[in-house]
């Protein structure tokens, strides 16, 4: 038997049906241990006495950092025409 309910904008499916109470105690949960991170959704098997959670969290976007010509950049194109020379004749490691 599957059960799916929302709570919060988070999808918990479980394998049981459990009451509302139960429900805000495992989102509570699984909020504090991945703090600042957004949950999407919370899968709960069930099995006697123990509960697996498989908690899913939404990507994050990331900027790509590098340090060109001594400064911390995610584009170029904020440099003036010296800096963007400089970064195009300088020596490339990959």
């Amino acid at each position: 038997m599957n059960y799916q309910t929302k709570y919060n904008d988070i999808l918990i499916s479980s394998n049981e049906e459990i009451t509302e109470e139960e429900v805000k105690a495992y989102v509570a949960w699984s909020q504090k241990k991945y703090a600042g991170k957004r949950i999407e959704s919370l899968k709960l098997t069930f099995d006697g006495e123990d509960v697996d959670i498989e908690t899913h969290l939404a990507s994050e976007s990331f900027e790509k950092i590098r340090r060109i010509t001594g400064y911390l950049v995610g584009t170029v194109d904020r440099f003036n025409d010296a800096k963007k020379a400089e970064e195009k004749d300088r020596v490339k490691h990959m």
